[in-house]
């Protein structure tokens, strides 16, 4: 390759380092944990940008909610459940830091055999060759009933199945969202769509029941929704059914002259999608005073932390 073919650089026009605008500075550096130090030390280290601002923002925002007596709404995927943070969530609901709850249908399932046995998650794999998966008995029975005791008693879904796990044959209410829901007298709903719980395919299910007491809870969710302005709602992963039901539940609300428009959002998971990025985070946010976050990690992770944060940051402002 002869010179002539090479492009010179001696001609390019520089400028200062020291002069120039840069987006990241040394004073937003992390600082490294100090051994006994407390989680609001460990918060006020992390880095200050992204998600090292973002995450200590919406802690602050769920404490001026409850501060305030606005409500902080949970939206539920099962896999929060599987994953262990039934004990972090009640734990919330009995500070009155979570005022109500909202779930799909694998939810109720995951929830009751919890409550009933302790165990849960069927190992799908090894029992859907042979027609096994989902064919448990107990779990089907008590749902399916409480489904047709809520649409029949007007209590709707998440209240009777509550009130169902709250008898004498469960191991372990305590542990159970519901059980400790009805015993709280707190809100939870439970969002259904047809067809794709375990339940559904058992002869105890009552399609009219389910979509009655499911109907009931989606009334009741809009009330929540109703009181929503200056509040948070946390999508805790759900990815598809959640998201739409919140979306839904916003446009009635707004429709009918409630004016919700100054509230907090956040949806955890591990990855960003499409839905809950849109009908959680963005679209419902869009007016004046909203604010929407997304965090991605793993629940078991994220969820305590979050739940940890929001207490420190409550006691020390109870303290003050």
């Amino acid at each position: 390759m002869s010179e002539d073919e090479l492009l010179s650089f001696a001609g390019l026009h520089t400028y200062s380092l020291f002069s120039r605008p840069s987006k990241v500075g040394v004073e937003q550096f992390a600082k490294p944990f100090v051994t006994g130090g407390s989680l609001k030390e460990f918060l006020a280290g992390l880095p200050r940008q992204l998600l090292g601002l973002d995450f200590p923002e919406l802690v602050e925002r769920v404490v001026r909610a409850r501060q305030g007596g606005r409500p902080v709404i949970v939206g539920l995927g099962a896999h929060v459940i599987k994953v262990g943070l039934n004990p972090v969530l009640i734990d919330l609901m009995e500070r009155s830091i979570v005022t109500a709850l909202a779930v799909n249908g694998a939810c109720a399932v995951h929830d009751t055999e919890i409550a009933l046995a302790g165990k849960t998650s069927e190992d799908v794999d090894a029992v859907l060759g042979d027609g096994a998966f989902g064919a448990v008995r107990e779990t089907a029975e008590i749902v399916n009933e409480a489904a047709i005791t809520g649409a029949g008693n007007g209590k709707g879904f998440g209240r009777a199945l509550g009130e169902r796990l709250l008898q004498g044959d469960s191991r372990y209410p305590e542990l159970s969202l519901f059980a400790s829901a009805a015993r709280l007298d707190m809100p939870l709903s439970v969002h259904v769509a047809l067809g794709t719980d375990i339940v559904h395919i058992h002869p105890s299910a009552d399609g009219a029941a389910i979509g009655r007491a499911s109907y009931l809870d989606f009334q009741r969710f809009c009330r929540q929704v109703a009181d929503l302005d200056g509040g948070v709602y946390l999508n805790l992963g759900s990815a598809v059914l959640m998201p739409e039901v919140f979306l839904k539940a916003l446009t009635v609300v707004r429709n009918l002259g409630h004016p919700v428009t100054r509230l907090t959002t956040a949806n955890f998971d591990f990855l960003r999608q499409y839905r809950s990025m849109t009908n959680v985070v963005n679209r419902p946010t869009a007016g004046e005073g909203g604010r929407g976050f997304h965090f991605t990690g793993h629940h078991e992770l994220m969820v305590p932390l979050l739940a940890a944060a929001i207490k420190e940051r409550l006691a020390e402002a109870a303290a003050a």
